[in-house]
């Protein structure tokens, strides 16, 4: 079994044609290869998110994962850029939707690309997700406890976000959504107004609420992380990407 990894720094042309620096991971494999982009979580574009990436291209996937934050901070420590950018009211959707695309472009644009892309992402990159899935022509969306698709943020939140809901109709993919039963953002119900609305729209999506899970349960260099559900939650996750964008056909290396 062939099993080895480019993974690398690169950039790619995000949101107004600005170059953005981002992550990348793949086997080195001919492919076909289906594409995950990683949204990365509120703390920023950071190690653990990385090893996110590394762990889709392990598992057979070309991933990706821009750093939403490369305008305000280019080269700052993560902890420092998101600080930067929260104080900034975080990161405009229409940005957002603009670095995704480019990020599935990017994607597509490998030879070993069978053309199928999934998002994925984490605390607000989970609505952002959504968000991008509502916007964007994709095979897959992961929502990993994000927040605010369904309602507003208290008056005093420092971020600029709006429900997501109104945008369900033009939902372009499946959607998984993994939440934790312990979390208050997003609440268990408000997971359960979402999924009424995602019912509404008459649209394909599986909802799993895990016991002992608060939030950023998948965060391994956090306190909130919680190995049980994250074991779980990444077999509700692959088994997802399995059926909705497959995984590597070949296992011979690149020539």
């Amino acid at each position: 079994m062939y099993d080895a990894l480019l993974a690398e720094t690169v950039t790619l042309t995000g949101h107004g044609g600005d170059r953005i620096e981002a992550y990348s991971a793949r086997p080195l494999t001919p492919g076909p290869l289906g594409g995950v982009v990683v949204i990365h979580h509120m703390p920023g574009y950071d190690r653990a998110t990385k090893e996110i990436v590394r762990r889709f291209a392990a598992e057979g996937y070309a991933a990706l994962c821009p750093n939403l934050y490369s305008r305000e901070a280019p080269g700052a420590a993560p902890e420092e850029a998101a600080a930067i950018a929260r104080a900034r009211g975080g990161v405009p959707d229409e940005r957002l939707v603009g670095d995704v695309a480019g990020a599935v472009r990017e994607l597509r644009g490998l030879t070993s690309s069978d053309q199928r892309v999934a998002t994925v992402g984490y605390c607000s990159g989970g609505r952002q997700s959504l968000l991008a899935a509502c916007r964007l022509d994709l095979q897959a969306a992961v929502d990993c406890y994000g927040a605010f698709a369904a309602r507003r943020p208290p008056e005093d939140f420092p971020l600029a976000v709006t429900p997501v809901t109104p945008l369900l109709g033009d939902l372009s993919c499946p959607l998984l959504g993994l939440f934790g039963a312990e979390d208050a953002t997003p609440s268990p119900e408000e997971t359960a107004e979402l999924a009424a609305a995602l019912t509404a729209e008459g649209k394909k999506y599986e909802f799993h609420t895990l016991d002992g899970a608060g939030h950023a349960f998948f965060a391994v260099d956090r306190p909130r992380y919680r190995p049980e559900p994250a074991l779980e939650g990444w077999r509700l996750l692959l088994d997802f990407l399995a059926r909705h964008i497959g995984t590597a056909s070949t296992a011979q290396p690149a020539a």
